[in-house]
């Protein structure tokens, strides 16, 4: 991994990727596309953009279809994964449309080849354009059925040497001993290591993700996406998280 080093705007991050689900995309509606929720994400994204960190991310498909989901109704797991893949290009376009609206230049990368509307993953290519200072949007996950969009943020991270994930979450601030939505007496954890969530079986990511980031080194960071400006001051070492680490 490459040593994190001061930028001019305090951060030691130099390249980052930004994991959000489907439904973070969802706002207060049940379903799709919400369109001020998504301008509102886009411009966190913004507002980190121009303190020099290069940014991927990776957007889930559950606003729209869940492979997990269509397979539990009877659907062949393979197709309904399929489908998945191409729930997060929808949402990935969105974001790229809203970000692109901001003045940033953005790129949707598929792990499933559609020239027409992105371009297929090369990682050489990707790595350049981080260079360029361009959002990469990493689409259709691993581009294989039965892994998730954790294990594909996880994945693009390496190969991106990025010097961390950061899960931005849809109403809790970071990883907690138990449901903190159910739960008013949840405890929240500053640090916690890979093993220990593994372990605990806490809801951060999937095994298969944790265990990657924890074979790479690449330490996670959980916040809400819900307050102004988290994005940018987690960044900072501000705010309400928690660290995975080893």
């Amino acid at each position: 991994m490459t040593e994190p080093r001061p930028t001019a705007t305090g951060t030691t991050y130099r390249r980052v990727l930004l994991k959000i689900s489907g439904e973070a995309l969802m706002g207060d509606t049940k379903f799709g596309l919400h369109p001020p929720t998504v301008q509102r994400i886009a411009h966190e994204v913004q507002t980190v953009h121009e303190m020099g960190v290069e940014i991927c991310m990776v957007i889930g498909g559950g606003n729209i279809f869940r492979g997990l989901q269509g397979s539990a109704q009877g659907m062949e797991r393979t197709t309904a994964d399929y489908m998945g893949m191409l729930a997060t290009v929808m949402n990935a376009l969105a974001m790229q449309s809203a970000l692109e609206e901001l003045g940033v230049h953005t790129r949707v990368i598929s792990a499933i080849p559609m020239d027409q509307v992105c371009e297929p993953y090369i990682r050489r290519r990707a790595v350049r354009h981080l260079e360029k200072k361009r959002v990469c949007i990493f689409a259709a996950g691993t581009g294989n059925p039965y892994f998730t969009t954790d294990t594909a943020a996880t994945l693009r991270a390496s190969e991106m040497t990025c010097e961390a994930i950061f899960m931005g979450k849809k109403g809790v601030d970071g990883v907690y001993d138990s449901d903190p939505l159910t739960n008013p007496d949840a405890k929240r954890f500053d640090r916690i290591t890979y093993d220990d969530v593994l372990m605990k079986n806490l809801k951060v990511m999937d095994a298969s993700a944790i265990a990657l980031a924890r074979d790479n080194k690449l330490p996670i960071v959980v916040f809400s996406l819900d307050e102004p400006g988290g994005f940018r001051g987690i960044l900072a070492g501000q705010g309400t998280y928690t660290v995975v680490h080893g």
